[in-house]
C-alpha cells in the first residue's frame, strides 16, 4: 500500500479534471457534473484501500504507516469533494445540484463510518502511547489528540447495534442541510418585482437605478427589476421613498422557504423548510444522546473553548441584558424621529427601519451611506486591505493566473519579502444568480509538509456577493462597495490570514484546521477594526467620479457614526445566538406538542428583543448559518470571539500611543506568530495567552461598540 493513492489512473478517468490536478489547483471551468460521481466513486474507494491498510494488524501504529497514509487518502477524496461542493455554492446548476446531491449520501457515509471504525480507534490509540508518540512534533501530537476525541465523538465507541443508525443520522442531516440550503437559493431567486413607472423609484441612487435597469436588460424586460439578493433589496430598504415597495420587498424577503413566500403561492411547497428544521434538530438531539450528552449543544462544545452548555447561556443572557438598554434607546430615537421628521404617524413599521435609520443617520451626521460608497472602488479597496497586510506580516500580495469558475473571479499569490509563494487565494467579490448568498473563506487546499519534506502551500477562497459592475449609457462604471462591505472584505480576509499564513506542517492542525469553532472568528473580526482608522482609510479610498481620497471631515463624521443603533444591531445578533443556542439546549425536538421552532425563536424575541415582531416574518426559516452552514449551537461564537478579537486589537491601539501607528510591524509579528502561525496546533486560549500576555477582557468590546 503506497502513502497516497494510485498515481496511475484508469484510462476512463485520465481526462477527469477531479482527479488530474494532484496536489495542484483544479481545473474549475472543465469540470462537468458527469465528472463527478466517477472520481468519487474512484477516491472512496482508494481511501477505504488506506483505511484498510492502516487497520492491518501488520501495519505499525506510528505517525509514518498509520496517520500520514490515511491523511493522504483523505485529503485527496476531501480536496476534490471541496471542489465539487464549491462550485455547487458558487456556479449552481441543476445538473450540477443533482450529482452533487447523488454522491452526498456516500461521502458522507464514508467519513461517518471512518469515525465510527474501532480497528481505527484502536490503532490511533496505540500510537498515542507508543514510544514515538513522544518524538512527534507538537502540531502532530495535537492530531493525534484531536483524531481520538473526535473518533469518540464520531460514535467509535457505540455499539455494533447503534452504529448503523448513527452512521445513518449523518447522512440524513447532510442531505436536510444541502435541501436547507437549496430551499434558501431558489426562493432568493425565484422572486423578482418589475417597476415600469420610473416615479415609483423615488430616493433610490442613481447606480441602483441603474443596476436595477441592468437586471431587467438581462431577462429581457423593459423597465426595472428587483431581487432578493441583498445588493438589490437593502437598498430599496434603506433609501426608497416609496413605502409600498419597501413593504412589498420585505415582505417577499422574511417570508422566503416558508408557507408564507411567494413562492409557496406559485406551488413551490417543497421549499417550505420548517419542517426541515424540525427534522434537522431531531436529528441533532438524537445524535447527542447517542453519544451520551443531554443535547446537541453540550455536543457542539465539546471541541469548543467554551465548558458548559449554562456558561454559553449566561454568556449570551448577561450580555443581552447590557445591550438592552442601549438598544431601547436607539428604538426609541428612531421611532420619535421617523414620527416626526418623517410623518409616519401609524407608527414605524418593519419595512421602514433600514429607511428611517438612514435618514436619522444623514439628519444627525449630515452624510448618506450612498455619499460614502462613492469613495470606495473595490480596486482601491484591496490596494488598501493588501497594503494593510503588508506592513503587518511582513509578506508581498501579488496578482497571478490561475484556473477560475467565472471570468470575474480574481486570484492572487502571498509571497515572503524573499519572493518565495507562500500561499495563493481567490475572490470571488460579486453577487450572480446561481451564487449562494453571503460572504465566506473557505478552504481549497491545506499547507501540509510532504513525506519528502517539500511544503504543500495553503490555497484559499474568499466569497462575497458585492453588487457587480453596472454599464451606464454603455460604459462600464467601476464597482464601488459601501462601508459595511469593506468590512465584510477585512473580516473574510481576516479568515483568509489565518488559513494562509500558519506554519503548521500537520494539516489537522494546520491554518483553520483544529480551532475551536467558537475562536475562529478572532482572526476575521480583528481585521474588522482597521476598517475605522484614518490612516488606513486615507490610503483606500478615491471618489468614483473625481478620484479624491475620502475627506478628512467626512471620515470624522463617519467615525462618529459608528456605533450609530449599535445597541440595535448588537442585541439583534446576541438574539440570533440565543434562538440558535437554545434550540439546541432547551427545545424538545421530538416532543415538541405543537410548539414550533417559529414558536421558540418568537419567544426569545419577545424577552430580549426591543422591535416588535412582525407576525409575517419567518426569518428562522432562512438562517443558513445553523441549518446549513456549520454554525449550529455555534451561531454564539461571533459574540464569543469578538471579545477576544477586540482585546487583541487592543495591543495595536497600545502600540499606536508610543508608534504613532496602528500598523505596527512589531506588533504584527508578534500576532501573526501566536495567533496566525499556530493554527489548531495549540489550545486557542494559549495563544491568546502568548500574544497578550493575560486572560481576554471584554472591556474593549464593550468600549469599541459604545455599550459601556
Amino acid at each position: 500500500m503506497t502513502k497516497s493513492h494510485s498515481s496511475t489512473l484508469p484510462k476512463v478517468l485520465q481526462n477527469n479534471p477531479l482527479l488530474t490536478f494532484g496536489r495542484g489547483i483544479a481545473n474549475y471551468s472543465e469540470v462537468k457534473p458527469e465528472h463527478i460521481a466517477p472520481s468519487i466513486e474512484f477516491l472512496l474507494e482508494q481511501a477505504q484501500e488506506a483505511i484498510n491498510f492502516a487497520t492491518n494488524p501488520d501495519t505499525p501504529s506510528n505517525w509514518e504507516n498509520l496517520a500520514e497514509p490515511l491523511e493522504d487518502a483523505t485529503e485527496s477524496l476531501g480536496r476534490s469533494w471541496s471542489v465539487i461542493s464549491h462550485l455547487n455554492s458558487v456556479a449552481d446548476t441543476p445538473e450540477l445540484r443533482a450529482a452533487y446531491g447523488a454522491m452526498l449520501p456516500k461521502v458522507t457515509a464514508f467519513f461517518s463510518s471512518l469515525g465510527q471504525n474501532l480497528a481505527l480507534y484502536k490503532k490511533f490509540k496505540e500510537l498515542r502511547i507508543d514510544a514515538s508518540f513522544a518524538k512527534l512534533s507538537s502540531a502532530q501530537k495535537k492530531v493525534i489528540e484531536n483524531s481520538l476525541r473526535d473518533f469518540r465523538l464520531g460514535g467509535a465507541e457505540l455499539s455494533d447495534a447503534d452504529k448503523p443508525r448513527f452512521a445513518q443520522i449523518q447522512d440524513e442531516q447532510a442531505v436536510l442541510g444541502k435541501a436547507f440550503s437549496d430551499h434558501v437559493l431558489d426562493a432568493t431567486d425565484s422572486f423578482m418585482h418589475l417597476i415600469s413607472n420610473k416615479a415609483e423609484l423615488i430616493g433610490l441612487p442613481e447606480d441602483v437605478i441603474a443596476a436595477a435597469a441592468d437586471t431587467a436588460q438581462q431577462k429581457n424586460l423593459q423597465g426595472w427589476a428587483f431581487t432578493l439578493h441583498f445588493p438589490s433589496y437593502y437598498p430599496v430598504m434603506q433609501y426608497s421613498e416609496n413605502r409600498g415597495l419597501r413593504r412589498l420587498m420585505y415582505e417577499a424577503y422574511v417570508t422566503r422557504a416558508s408557507e408564507l413566500g411567494p413562492e409557496f403561492a406559485r406551488g413551490k411547497l417543497e421549499w417550505d423548510n420548517t419542517q426541515n428544521m424540525l427534522d434537522q434538530l431531531r436529528l441533532r438531539d438524537e445524535e447527542a444522546r447517542m453519544l451520551g450528552l443531554a443535547n446537541y449543544a453540550a455536543l457542539s462544545i465539546t471541541p469548543k473553548m467554551a465548558n458548559s452548555v449554562d456558561e454559553v447561556d449566561l454568556f449570551l443572557t448577561n450580555f443581552a441584558n447590557k445591550s438592552k438598554p442601549f438598544a431601547q434607546r436607539d428604538w426609541q430615537e428612531l421611532c420619535e424621529f421617523a414620527k416626526t421628521e418623517l410623518g409616519l404617524t401609524d407608527g414605524l413599521q418593519p419595512w421602514d427601519a433600514a429607511f428611517s435609520a438612514e435618514r436619522l443617520k444623514q439628519a444627525r451626521y449630515s452624510f448618506s451611506e450612498n455619499e460614502l460608497k462613492q469613495y470606495f472602488p473595490l480596486p482601491k479597496v484591496l490596494d488598501g486591505l493588501f497594503k494593510v497586510i503588508q506592513t503587518l506580516f511582513g509578506v508581498k500580495i501579488e496578482t497571478t493566473e490561475l484556473p477560475t469558475w467565472h471570468e470575474d473571479v480574481q486570484s492572487f499569490c502571498v509571497k515572503d519579502l524573499a519572493g518565495e509563494i507562500q500561499a495563493y487565494f481567490y475572490l470571488d467579490p460579486y453577487a450572480r444568480p446561481g451564487k449562494r448568498g453571503g460572504a465566506w473563506m473557505d478552504d481549497a487546499r491545506g499547507r501540509r509538509e510532504l513525506a519528502n519534506g517539500e511544503i504543500q502551500v495553503p490555497v484559499a477562497y474568499l466569497v462575497c456577493n458585492f453588487a457587480p459592475p453596472i454599464k451606464v449609457d454603455g460604459v462600464l462604471r467601476q464597482p464601488t462597495i459601501n462601508h459595511d462591505d469593506v468590512i465584510t472584505l477585512f473580516h473574510e480576509s481576516g479568515h483568509g490570514l489565518h488559513h494562509l499564513l500558519t506554519q503548521v506542517g500537520a494539516l489537522g492542525v494546520s491554518g483553520i484546521n483544529g480551532v475551536e469553532w467558537d475562536a475562529v472568528e478572532l482572526p476575521s473580526q480583528f481585521m474588522e477594526n482597521f476598517c475605522w482608522e484614518w490612516e488606513v482609510l486615507e490610503n483606500m479610498t478615491a471618489h468614483a467620479e473625481t478620484g479624491k481620497p475620502l475627506p478628512r471631515d467626512l471620515f470624522d463624521k463617519m467615525l462618529s457614526a459608528k456605533n450609530f443603533q449599535n445597541g440595535l444591531m448588537t442585541l439583534r445578533q446576541i438574539v440570533m445566538s440565543l434562538t440558535d443556542w437554545r434550540l439546541h439546549s432547551k427545545f424538545d425536538a421530538e416532543n415538541s406538542k405543537g410548539q414550533t421552532v417559529l414558536d421558540l425563536s418568537r419567544k426569545i424575541a419577545s424577552q430580549f428583543n426591543v422591535i416588535p415582531q412582525p407576525e409575517i416574518s419567518r426569518w428562522i426559516n432562512t438562517f443558513s448559518h445553523i441549518f446549513a452552514g456549520g454554525y449550529a449551537a455555534g451561531y454564539y461564537s461571533y459574540k464569543w470571539a469578538e471579545v477576544l478579537s477586540a482585546d487583541a486589537y487592543a495591543a495595536f491601539e497600545e502600540a499606536a500611543k508610543l508608534t504613532g501607528s496602528v500598523l505596527d510591524p512589531k506588533t504584527g509579528a508578534r500576532y501573526r506568530l501566536e495567533i496566525l502561525e499556530v493554527g489548531g496546533s495549540r489550545p486557542a486560549a494559549e495563544s491568546f495567552k502568548a500574544f497578550r500576555g493575560r486572560e481576554p477582557s471584554i472591556d474593549a468590546l464593550l468600549r469599541h461598540g459604545g455599550l459601556s
